[in-house]
């Protein structure tokens, strides 16, 4: 079956089912139309499946039902603070999101003017007119004032905005979604309203067309491995110009000498990332506000002292002059006009960090009006000293002033490389969460903000590859040209995007979204071709790296996407199980087994291989599934969801454990354990309490509605239902499975049991399932590999045999976040050929 095109309908509603043997919790609900396109089943013999097409009564799901159990919206983390949090709050968002623009003026006129040399003070003009407005158009208009507010309830960056889309259309190619999902309380769905006929069209295209949903992955993909790619040259650009500043200072110091300095400012930066962005940011916060101050200073002295006139750059004509006079000269030095712009997407990759109105508001309060000030000082003296246009700031700054503002422009480099950095880490725990790049280990670094993490592994590779870079092109000029190409990889990725979030969830008006993306795609790629004239210069390496990346999370998702697809055909059909009967064919021991799998429906094939491989299985099973879905975080109370598998006296549960791409999975064993035998608990209760309120419903003959029904939650909240909880339409021939909570067949003319029976029933299941917990929890693994069928063509066997293999040995297994000492692990490998 091919759960992508299925047209699902809501669980409360009548539906068209094939009765037969199989598993009901495995058969998707479909219209009644849909049946001349749709197979139903996606096991390999249903062909010997006698079916037969029946109309069944409402159905309540138990994953459904358990997935009302909290109403409440979650909450961002920055809602309602204090004052003083607010500064203290101001001051972290200096140093962990603006450092990169900040520290744009050390270099974007110098790598410019070594493009375009200076002819005349209006080229000066013209190029500083230039970087005015790129800095109001891209920076402020771009990020600040729209795409902020694309954020997914606080996360940005390239896969807060694929996860956005992700909610409001059923575009994953990962075939495990659940209608549950949508019911977590921090989903927020915004679903496309009727009237707007675009969106609704927009939506089904996504939803029908495999194509759109792999180049919308590739666009995503390429997005990420540009932001990995900027947090490698991002430190090497940052550190490498501020430390050549001492050529300004020292007369004898020497290029060799500048570039041993930088390797050594690298590896301090990436030896303190591991302390956390609340700490550090909030060292580092007073420190580039002292940077900021300095450049509007810095830029005021040199307006009063050399030159004021060049405030007639703020006159976009001196743009148009600028290019009429010599366009291939100054469409050259686009690639370094760039700069000016870098770090715009680290504001918007960042945000998890901080809230939206404090990024904005400090932005355009103070880092703004500091840039502004900073690049006309620069421009006012070059006016009058052409020659020192390959060092523009430092040559700029008053003698007196020198040291001070060396020290304080290290430090901020130091800052601007970790604001990449940082910005990388949220990338990369994002893209593995949604299933696109190998599990590391993720260290969180605050108790009080979830979305500030650390990841050492990336952390290294980072500081390695950026030495690399620094030793091997020890250029500005092709470093900065490498910057260029990262930074407006992203943008343009980042704006289709938004665009798409403009047309499917926020349903602006199509002029609009027309303007946006006609503008900012139009000048960006306008700086892509600029910079990639000087590929060859060096900076090609950047693009390398980029695309290792970028083939690194397609093999990984693509492996993934194969490995998920195989174990949903060759799970265990229901007939097997009823064969075996409630022991399974072998002796069931006391204790309880947590079979570890990533199937959300039906009976993993490796459950089989356990049964054939060990003399005895547990008295209690339940299959485990861990499972992200496309929100920031999962509230605990609804992290677990239950169904039962097979009829009562099997004792087999499916839970799914749920978490979001911002959550970072801290629970040991034991607390995980006991989080979700209470959640088991909690949920057998819960069944005995609506086979208690059918019950009641059945007797009340006064009812203006024989199926109408209620639902009480833990919390209180009565939900209205409109059907029967735990029991279908029958037909006395042929009766119809209960696919929600329980795989017993309900007899059409059964009579009540006594409520005394029903209590005496739900104490002897719970008594045996503390007898159970008591005996032992053991965790067993199903490991599952695949490898190419002998008939497959020669770039899949390389890519599933080889690097596939090699990134499935290399990462960090699911369970070793639980921390499970190896006496309670049971593990059993199966390779599927795919």
């Amino acid at each position: 079956m091919d759960p992508e095109r299925g047209s699902s309908m809501d669980s409360t509603e009548s539906r068209w089912v094939f009765q037969e043997d199989e598993d009901p919790s495995e058969i998707e609900e479909y219209d009644a139309a849909d049946f001349r396109h749709q197979p139903m089943f996606d096991s390999e013999d249903e062909d010997n499946v006698e079916q037969k097409l029946v109309r069944t009564g409402p159905r309540i799901d138990s994953f459904d039902v358990e997935a009302l159990e909290v109403p409440g919206a979650h909450r961002n983390d920055y809602e309602d603070v204090s004052v003083g949090k607010r500064i203290r709050l101001a001051f972290q968002t200096l140093g962990v999101v603006f450092g990169d623009v900040g520290t744009s003026p050390l270099y974007t006129f110098s790598v410019m003017f070594r493009k375009a040399p200076i002819d005349g003070n209006e080229d000066i003009i013209g190029a500083l007119s230039l970087v005015l407005y790129i800095l109001i158009l891209i920076p402020l208009v771009k990020y600040v004032l729209v795409v902020l507010w694309a954020n997914d309830d606080g996360e940005g960056g390239t896969f807060a905005l694929y996860s956005l889309i992700c909610r409001n259309a059923k575009v994953s190619l990962l075939p495990n979604q659940l209608p549950s999902d949508a019911r977590i309380s921090g989903f927020r769905l915004k679903v496309p309203s009727p009237e707007l006929e675009r969106s609704l069209k927009i939506k089904e295209s996504l939803e029908t067309s495999v194509t759109l949903k792999k180049i919308l992955l590739l666009l995503v993909l390429a997005g990420t491995s540009m932001v990995i790619a900027n947090g490698v040259v991002t430190p090497a650009m940052s550190v490498l110009s501020s430390v050549n500043g001492l050529k300004v200072g020292v007369d004898a110091i020497k290029q060799d000498e500048v570039v041993m300095i930088s390797v050594a400012c690298l590896v301090i930066l990436f030896s303190v990332q591991k302390y956390g962005t609340s700490k550090v940011g909030l060292a580092v916060g007073p420190a580039l506000f002292i940077w900021f101050c300095f450049l509007a200073g810095i830029g005021i002295y040199n307006l009063v002292k050399y030159d004021s006139s060049v405030l007639r750059a703020f006159n976009p004509i001196h743009i148009y002059y600028f290019f009429a006079r010599n366009p291939t000269k100054a469409w050259y030095s686009l690639g370094g006009c760039l700069l000016c712009a870098t770090g715009s997407e680290a504001m918007f990759a960042d945000l998890c960090y901080f809230s939206v109105r404090s990024v904005q508001l400090t932005f355009v309060f103070l880092v703004l009006p500091c840039l502004l000030l900073g690049y006309l000082g620069q421009a006012a003296y070059l006016m009058e000293n052409h020659a020192d246009a390959g060092q523009a700031f430092f040559s700029s700054v008053p003698s007196g002033a020198f040291w001070p503002t060396f020290l304080i422009a290290n430090i901020a480099a130091l800052i601007a490389s970790r604001t990449m950095t940082t910005a990388t880490f949220s990338c990369i725990k994002q893209s593995t969460s949604l299933g696109c790049f190998p599990r590391l280990k993720i260290i969180h670094t605050s108790r009080k903000f979830m979305g500030q993490i650390y990841i050492p592994v990336i952390n290294w590779f980072l500081l390695a590859v950026s030495l690399v870079f620094v030793c091997t092109i020890s250029s500005v000029d092709e470093i900065g040209n490498a910057y260029g190409i990262a930074e407006v990889g992203v943008m343009m990725m980042t704006t289709i995007l938004v665009t798409l979030v403009m047309l499917l969830i926020w349903q602006i008006h199509i002029i609009i979204v027309l303007i946006f993306l006609v503008v900012f795609l139009g000048l960006e790629l306008t700086f892509f071709s600029s910079v990639l004239w000087s590929v060859t210069d060096g900076s090609w390496i950047i693009l390398v790296f980029a695309t290792i990346m970028f083939f690194i999370m397609f093999v990984w998702n693509y492996g993934s996407k194969l490995k998920y697809e195989t174990e949903v055909k060759q799970k265990l059909s229901m007939d097997l199980m009823r064969e075996l009967g409630c022991n399974l064919g072998t002796i069931r021991a006391p204790g309880i087994g947590l079979l570890y799998n990533e199937l959300v429906k039906g009976i993993p094939g490796i459950f089989g291989h356990f049964l054939t491989t060990l003399p005895a299985i547990h008295s209690m099973v339940i299959f485990v599934s861990i499972k992200y879905v496309p929100v920031p975080m999962v509230p605990q109370n609804e992290r677990f969801l239950f169904r039962r598998v097979c009829q009562k006296s099997y004792h087999i549960f499916r839970c799914i454990a749920r978490y979001g791409y911002k959550d970072v999975r801290k629970e040991n064993h034991q607390t995980f354990e006991q989080l979700l035998m209470e959640s088991l608990e909690k949920f057998i209760r819960r069944e005995a309490q609506e086979r208690s309120l059918e019950s009641d419903g059945d007797d009340d003959t006064d009812s203006e509605d024989e199926y109408s029904r209620v639902l009480i939650a833990p919390n209180g909240s009565v939900y209205s239902l409109g059907v029967p909880l735990l029991a279908d339409f029958t037909d006395t021939s042929n009766p119809i499975f209960e696919a929600s909570t329980s795989e017993e067949v309900i007899r059409p003319a059964s009579p009540k049991s006594p409520v005394l029976d029903a209590e005496q029933s739900l104490e002897r299941e719970l008594s045996f399932i503390r007898k159970a917990k008591e005996s032992g929890v053991v965790y067993l693994l199903g490991h599952g590999d695949i490898r190419a069928r002998k008939d497959s063509w020669f770039m899949k066997k390389l890519v599933i045999n080889y690097f596939y293999a090699f990134l499935r040995k290399n990462c960090r297994r699911g369970i070793t976040n639980l921390s499970v000492p190896h006496s309670h692990l049971m593990q059993v490998g199966m390779t599927y050929m795919v």
